[in-house]
């Protein structure tokens, strides 16, 4: 990687100039003025209509399936005919909760084409956690692998919307066992839902506008269930630009980086660690490999060996996650006996990256640019990239806002509904981060009031405590919210504490992020217990498993036998909490 000619601001500049690939506009959306992609996608139909410029090349690999552009997108458009003979009409919720499979990349984009809106679950959520994401969404067909049919079985019957489960497996010539002992629910395998796939077929001829919503990702919060965010069409098209952009100012700054040794270009390989119910891996890496013909290559779980494996016979050229993914390969015993050399890309986000860990990097893979960036759900994943020379000087930074994102930093007792011009500015002046750009979405699945609260006059309330420095480089230096990023994934501790409290034996309790290693953060219960009980800090976890995600579990408990410290107005104080832990 060499370094950068133009400054960023040069690049970026050039790049959006009248008449260029990535020229802006303004335009009024919904009532809310703001700046968009000029030449940006109509809709996510026209992406997939896309891949077909890659036809022959291979798409999706999961251990020995292998799937071609061409393949895909057959089956995808077989499957949006299925879907609607089997009742789905435009605007109706199909909801997918099963680990990353071929499957589940074919299932978003029929639903997608069927005029669906998808509804991505996550995966490793208890049976209490789904049986609320299915009912909240009022989801008509629902896509699992046989573990989340396990977890749904007791309740499909009492979700009146469900028709229809359709039944995923890891090798689709093995049968699945969809015995329906639900009388109403019809549950079906994957493959015979497909049947035999037309290798001339065409997608149904849906009307779809830009502003129709396509995406439903759920998002936790301070208070109350998760939350469905809505994003439409042009939500995640808008994203998916932010990245080509992305990567085109990089290479117009460092040279092309997907190129071999002789100078001729290579198939983009996405190593996909991070699960596809997160907008990161759907929208930021599935959708956008999707449409510029990037090789997918999925896995089981993550395994540093298995990992190594793929990157020397798959040729992966881009590996993304959390810093943890990247610190297991680099601490393997046996990282040098694999060959690594087409790695061309080392990006994560979700959790604090080690301030060692980008020299790391550049020592271990010499032609790749590492970069961390940061989105949120709302923001249908990416608001800023930091990569390449820029990362390297400012390490603590996630980059600048993409041109079609404006960015402000508003004082947390701010009570407007837009910044205002009077603000306080400059590099060290630090407040909640707001975010207003087509990549946000339009609001929380019937919850008018979380909406109002978190969107206002297109701006997003992040949450988040930044600063952005002279040059637009934005900081992350703290959370408003009480919550806790363990391994890319959000706890919020007021859930967790929650379901702590239904413990009988607990007076009182708060949960912390302390520092991990690898993961980032990991989840601290403090407690204190009612007079004369004795509780092991085992039976705490195990009470929480049965209500919530394993990610969400505490995997430290501290009790203690004095009051917790709080403040004049009865708010806990974390951070005295958190500084007596790390002692």
């Amino acid at each position: 990687m060499s370094d950068a000619v133009l400054s960023i601001q040069d690049a970026s500049a050039q790049m959006i100039a009248a008449g260029q690939m990535f020229e802006i506009e303004r335009t009024t959306i919904k009532g809310i003025e703001m700046n968009v992609w000029k030449n940006a996608p109509a809709t996510m139909a026209q992406v997939l209509g896309m891949s077909l410029n890659h036809s022959a090349k291979e798409f999706l690999i999961y251990e020995d399936q292998r799937y071609t552009f061409e393949e895909h997108y057959r089956a995808a458009a077989t499957l949006a005919h299925r879907f609607i003979e089997l009742g789905i009409k435009k605007g109706d919720r199909i909801t997918i909760a099963s680990r990353n499979l071929p499957q589940w990349v074919m299932s978003f984009w029929g639903a997608i084409l069927a005029g669906a809106v998808v509804v991505p679950l996550n995966a490793w959520w208890t049976t209490e956690e789904l049986e609320y994401g299915l009912s909240d969404s009022g989801t008509s067909i629902a896509i699992v692998d046989e573990e989340r049919l396990e977890r749904i079985s007791p309740f499909m019957d009492s979700l009146p919307g469900l028709t229809t489960v359709i039944v995923l497996n890891d090798n689709p010539k093995k049968k699945v066992n969809v015995a329906n002992t639900n009388s109403r629910v019809a549950v079906k395998s994957f493959e015979d839902v497909l049947g035999v796939v037309d290798p001339a077929q065409t997608p149904p001829e849906i009307a779809m506008d830009t502003d129709d919503d396509a995406t439903m990702f759920y998002t936790s919060g301070t208070t109350g269930k998760p939350k469905g965010a809505v994003g439409t069409h042009r939500n995640a098209l808008s994203n998916m630009m932010n990245l080509f952009f992305i990567g085109q100012r990089a290479t117009l700054r460092y040279g092309n980086a997907n190129l071999d040794d002789d100078g001729n270009p290579v198939q983009g390989s996405a190593m996909l660690n991070i699960p596809l119910f997160h907008a990161t891996g759907c929208l930021a890496t599935m959708l956008v490999n999707t449409a510029s013909g990037g090789k997918l290559v999925l896995s089981h779980h993550f395994d540093p060996t298995l990992a190594l494996e793929m990157i020397q016979n798959e040729k992966i050229t881009q590996i993304g996650g959390v810093p943890a993914i990247a610190m297991q390969l680099l601490d393997h015993p046996n990282f040098t006996d694999y060959d690594t050399s087409s790695i061309r890309s080392v990006s994560y986000g979700g959790a604090p990256p080690p301030p060692e860990l980008v020299k790391r990097i550049r020592a271990a893979f010499p032609k790749a640019q590492p970069g961390n960036g940061y989105g949120l759900t709302e923001t249908s994943a990416a608001v800023a990239l930091n990569n390449g020379a820029d990362y390297i000087a400012k390490p603590a930074s996630c980059g600048p806002a993409v041109p079609t994102c404006e960015v402000a930093i508003v004082p947390e007792d701010f009570e407007g509904d837009e910044p205002t011009a009077d603000l306080p500015k400059g590099p060290d002046v630090r407040g909640e981060l707001w975010i207003k750009g087509p990549n946000v979405v339009r609001g929380y699945w019937n919850k008018q009031e979380a909406t109002e609260k978190a969107f206002t006059k297109g701006w997003l309330h992040s949450g988040d405590i930044a600063r952005i420095d002279e040059d637009g480089f934005i900081f992350i230096v703290d959370r408003a919210k009480d919550m806790i990023i363990r391994g890319g994934e959000n706890v919020y501790s007021v859930i967790v504490e929650a379901a702590i409290f239904e413990h009988p034996d607990v007076a009182d309790c708060a949960v912390v992020g302390v520092p991990h290693p690898s993961l980032g953060e990991e989840v601290a219960a403090v407690i204190v217990l009612r007079p004369g009980r004795v509780v092991e800090g085992e039976e705490i976890s195990r009470h929480v498993a049965q209500h919530l995600a394993k990610f969400q579990v505490p995997t430290k408990v501290i009790f203690r036998s004095e009051p917790l410290p709080r403040n004049p107005q009865g708010k806990v104080l974390k951070r005295e909490l958190r500084d007596s832990i790390l002692g």
